[in-house]
C-alpha cells in the first residue's frame, strides 16, 4: 500500500470585523440582558461586518495573513476552499471571488457548506487532495456573514452570532505530525431544527418569504442543543480511535464555540482541565465555519502549541452535520 504523505497546517491567519456588538448593545434592541445571556451562551460580544464588508472581504483579510505565516505567495496555491452558509451570491463562489481578489491564478476553487462543521469537512477534503498527490498545497478558510441572516428582533438567536473569519494553509510536513484522522458525519432527518428556510429551489425568494422572515436563521435551541452535547462527546472518542490515541494524549482541545454549557460538557466528558480548551467564545459568539479556525489561530498567535503536541478540532452544526480531526502540530 502507498505510503501517504504526512500533511498539516504550514500557516494560520483571521480576520474580525472592527464593529463589536455587546450584550449591552442588545440590550438596547431586544428584550434581554447581559446576565441572562452571560449565563446561558458565554457570550459577552460578537463582531459584525461592516456594510460594505461581504464574506469574501474577511475571507481574504485572513488569507493574507495565513500566506503571510505560510511564506507564501498567492500564486503558489494550487487549491482554495471556503467553508461558508453566508456566500457572497449562490454563484460564482465566495472562493472564485477570493482567487481573483488574491491574484492565485494557479488555484481552483470552490465553497463547502456543511453548517459550523464546514471548516473541518473542509479540511478533511483538502488533506485527501494532498494525500493523493494531486496538489502540493492548499488555502482552507471558515469565513461567516452571520449577521445578515439574523433576525435582530427574535432574541433567542439574536445575541448567538458573529461574523469572522479563519484561514490556514495546508501542506506537507515532516514525518510524525500532521493530521492523523477525521471523523466526519450527518444526522439528515435534524436539518429542520437548524435552517435557513428560504431562497433555494424550494422556497425561492418572494414578498411572502421577506414577510414571513423566512430568510433569517431559524434554530430549536433545545433539540440541537441535546444533538450538540451527544455528537461533541461520540465524535471526538471515535477521531481518537482511528488516531491510536486515548483523551489523556489531548494537549488542546479546540471545539466550536457556540455555547459555554456546550464546552463545558464535552471538557467534562473527556476530563480535561480549562488550561487544555481554547475557549473564546465570550469575545466572538457563534460564527459557524469561522468558529474553530477563529479559536485554533488564536491559539496559535498566543503559542498555546508546541511541535508535537496533539490538537483536537470538534464541531456541530446546521445539516445536522458533525466534524472532528486530530493533528499533530
Amino acid at each position: 500500500m502507498k505510503q501517504l504523505r504526512p500533511v498539516g497546517i504550514i500557516g494560520t491567519g483571521k480576520y474580525v470585523p472592527e464593529k463589536i456588538l455587546t450584550n449591552s448593545d442588545l440590550e438596547k434592541i431586544v428584550d434581554t440582558n447581559d446576565e441572562w445571556i452571560v449565563s446561558r451562551t458565554g457570550i459577552r460580544e460578537r463582531h459584525i461586518a461592516a456594510p460594505h464588508e461581504a464574506t469574501s472581504d474577511l475571507a481574504y483579510e485572513a488569507a493574507l495573513k495565513a500566506l503571510a505565516s505560510a511564506g507564501m505567495n498567492a500564486e503558489e496555491l494550487d487549491l482554495i476552499i471556503i467553508a461558508t452558509v453566508t456566500p457572497d451570491s449562490s454563484f460564482p463562489s465566495t472562493a472564485c471571488i477570493l482567487q481573483d481578489k488574491l491574484g492565485a491564478k494557479n488555484a481552483a476553487a470552490f465553497d463547502l457548506s456543511a453548517a459550523c462543521s464546514g471548516f473541518v469537512y473542509s479540511l478533511a477534503t483538502a488533506v485527501g487532495f494532498i494525500q493523493n498527490g494531486m496538489y502540493n498545497n492548499a488555502l482552507v478558510i471558515g469565513a461567516d456573514t452571520l449577521s445578515r441572516i439574523t433576525d435582530y428582533t427574535d432574541r433567542n438567536t439574536c445575541v448567538l452570532f458573529g461574523d469572522g473569519a479563519g484561514a490556514v494553509i495546508v501542506g506537507e510536513v515532516p514525518e510524525g505530525r500532521g493530521f492523523q484522522s477525521f471523523d466526519l458525519g450527518a444526522e439528515g432527518s435534524g436539518g429542520h431544527l437548524l435552517k435557513l428556510e428560504a431562497g433555494g429551489s424550494r422556497l425561492p425568494a418572494s414578498e411572502q418569504t421577506v414577510a414571513d422572515k423566512k430568510h433569517f436563521i431559524y434554530m430549536n435551541g433545545r433539540d440541537v442543543f441535546k444533538f450538540a452535547v451527544r455528537i461533541m462527546g461520540s465524535a471526538t472518542e471515535r477521531v481518537l480511535t482511528k488516531a491510536g490515541l486515548v483523551k489523556e494524549d489531548i494537549d488542546l482541545f479546540v471545539p466550536h464555540q457556540a455555547n459555554i454549557r456546550i464546552i463545558h460538557s464535552a471538557m467534562q466528558r473527556l476530563d480535561l482541565p480549562p488550561e487544555k480548551c481554547v475557549i473564546n467564545v465570550d469575545k466572538y459568539a457563534n460564527t459557524s465555519a469561522a468558529s474553530i479556525p477563529l479559536a485554533l489561530v488564536e491559539a496559535a498567535e498566543e503559542g498555546r502549541m508546541k511541535e508535537g503536541d496533539t490538537v483536537l478540532m470538534v464541531g456541530f452544526g446546521g445539516g445536522l452535520t458533525w466534524g472532528a480531526a486530530v493533528i499533530i502540530w
